[in-house]
């Protein structure tokens, strides 16, 4: 079970993922993989499926309504002085009761060099939250920056499919690379440089308050995504989404890989912002029946939405699986 759980914070840190050697597949796995050798699957029309699939978007949908609705409770609030959800994403007061973004909470103990007491109360609730629901579900149910970049990245994709732009991909371990420069900045100098280029926290401060300057540096990151490299922000570099998988490495809540359903088209892997956690779903490669996909998840439901099988789902453990 340790070696579970460090295998997914190792992925997360920017490993890749370890392929087992069959003799170690459970005997469930090998009977599965052995009958799906002999299966003999229109992968052209299962790939039509998925994307017909797809286009009902029912997880998509929710995760959608959700973040807009948070985003727009914190404008509501401010702007019409009825004190529900105060402050920005963070830092909030939700009736009344303190809650603090994790990583910037992180950050402002880095900069000041001890513990600030009265931090702790609003990371502690945001932490029982994050490690109930998984950490980088954060990313895709409540970030703004993930909208906007999730929307873009259509572009992306449309100029890339044209031959237009090239997809530059990087390194995942300059991820972890980014969150020490981070962190030791914030030592060193005193002062939280991340939050100053963060664009969550530049978007969120700007839809409550106002529209500002540094609306122009998130701007830039939006169009190096959209001309040289997909996602890159919340691939490569924002410490946020390391901070909260670290937090979700213990979580009940996941996405759940069931082998005997998978039809392997490889269109959930198309559709994943972190196509490394669905490294199982490669045929030949899972090495268990059922599996629970990695920490570095962000609980999107993308691949949920386009699996025509169900052989992905949300799933509670203990609990049955979420429709």
């Amino acid at each position: 079970m340790a070696n579970k759980y460090w295998e997914s914070v190792r992925v997360m840190l920017g490993g890749e993922p370890r392929r087992q050697p069959p003799s170690d597949y459970s005997e469930e796995a090998k009977t599965i993989h052995f009958y799906k050798k002999s299966e003999k699957l229109d992968f052209k029309a299962l790939k039509i499926e998925a994307r017909e699939h797809q286009k009902k978007g029912v997880w998509l949908k929710r995760r959608w309504i959700t973040l807009l609705a948070i985003n727009l409770l914190f404008v509501v609030s401010y702007w019409l002085d009825i004190q529900i959800l105060e402050g920005a994403l963070t830092a909030s007061r939700l009736l009344g009761f303190h809650m603090i973004d994790l990583n910037s909470a992180l950050q402002v103990m880095l900069a000041h060099k001890h513990i600030i007491v009265n931090l702790l109360i609003g990371t502690g609730t945001v932490l029982v939250l994050w490690l109930l629901l998984g950490g980088r579900t954060f990313c895709s149910w409540v970030c703004p920056y993930h909208f906007l970049a999730e929307n873009t990245e259509r572009l992306h994709l449309y100029l890339v499919a044209k031959k237009w732009v090239a997809d530059h991909a990087f390194l995942r371990s300059v991820r972890t690379v980014f969150w020490l420069l981070f962190a030791l900045m914030a030592m060193v100098t005193g002062y939280t440089v991340f939050e100053t280029i963060s664009p969550t926290g530049i978007l969120s401060r700007a839809l409550i308050y106002g529209p500002g300057l540094a609306l122009g540096w998130v701007l830039l990151l939006l169009l190096f995504e959209v001309f040289y490299s997909r996602r890159a922000w919340c691939r490569y570099v924002c410490p946020i989404g390391l901070t909260y998988g670290i937090v979700g490495v213990f979580s009940p809540l996941h996405v759940t890989y069931k082998l005997a359903n998978c039809h392997h088209e490889a269109e959930c892997r198309k559709v994943c912002e972190v196509p490394h956690v669905l490294d199982c779903v490669i045929k030949g490669r899972s090495p268990a029946a059922q599996i629970d996909i990695g920490a570095d998840c962000t609980r999107c439901g993308m691949c949920i939405d386009v699996c025509p099988s169900g052989a992905l789902t949300f799933e509670i453990k203990g609990l049955r699986k979420i429709m």
